[in-house]
């Protein structure tokens, strides 16, 4: 009689389960630091004012109305997107005049560089002084914060572009401006979605910091508000709105390169 022999797993199933674990992994992670997080401010008995628990943070959270939290929300995401979709707009052409100009490289670069490394916290009160206390501030600062790593990039993938495919363009006496929407753009796609997702937390940030300096509504506002009153287990609320915002915000991006643009993204995320 032959012994009984042993089911080995077969290698989908052992490939289903790694696929399972990898897709859950995060979410597990995520909850555990969250349970981990309560039991050591219950554990040590740490003062909310130091730092809260999660479940006082959601208690803070629900003590305010939804419509408050919507206005806040209105507030930071409006302007957000104001200064992003600005940003859009000029870095892009620009990008491209940089990249086809060596007269304008040499003259706008240096000064694109100068007004990055200028602190925005620093020139904001101004900006707000200048521009008065409507939306068109803090538009503006958002704006500042977001456009620079656009143009970076942009101007990075479109010189990136192989140098045989500018070579066979021209050979075909194809004009300048094929060259760049044919060539060029479509090969900085990439990169342009790249530096896009980066702008997205960007905007968010810049539209915050401008609350910080002067708004009567808005997450950034908000947070001030709550800590000014030492109400910080709502501050913290605050927070993660503004965290889950910037997670919409940058998946949305991209999910419109995945549906606009689905040839630019590597193969392992189709």
């Amino acid at each position: 009689m032959s012994a009984p022999q042993l089911e080995i797993p077969s290698a989908r199933g052992f490939w289903q389960l790694t696929a399972l674990l990898d897709r859950f992994a995060p979410a597990a992670t995520f909850v555990g630091l969250i349970f981990a997080w309560e039991a050591v401010t219950r554990l040590f008995s740490i003062p909310s004012f130091l730092l809260p628990a999660p479940s006082a943070i959601l208690a803070s959270a629900l003590d305010l109305p939804w419509t408050v939290w919507l206005g806040h929300l209105w507030a930071t995401l409006r302007v957000a997107l104001a200064g992003y979709a600005a940003a859009i707009a000029i870095s892009i052409p620009l990008a491209v005049a940089l990249t086809t100009s060596r007269f304008l490289s040499r003259t706008l670069y240096p000064i694109l560089i100068v007004i990055q490394s200028t602190p925005i916290v620093a020139i904001a009160p101004i900006i707000v002084v200048t521009l008065g206390a409507s939306d068109l501030p803090r538009i503006v600062i958002t704006f500042l914060i977001t456009f620079f790593p656009i143009v970076v990039t942009t101007s990075t993938g479109m010189l990136a572009t192989p140098e045989e495919l500018i070579e066979l363009s021209r050979s075909l006496r194809a004009p300048r401006i094929r060259e760049i929407t044919h060539i060029r753009l479509p090969y900085a796609v990439p990169y342009i979605f790249s530096a896009l997702k980066i702008a997205t937390t960007l905007a968010v940030i810049g539209a915050v910091v401008a609350e910080f300096v002067a708004a009567e509504r808005g997450l950034g506002f908000l947070i001030m508000f709550s800590t000014s009153f030492f109400k910080i287990p709502q501050a913290f609320a605050g927070l993660v709105v503004l965290v889950a915002l910037t997670l919409v915000l940058f998946r949305l991006c991209g999910a419109a390169q995945r549906w606009l643009v689905p040839w630019s993204l590597p193969r392992s995320e189709l």
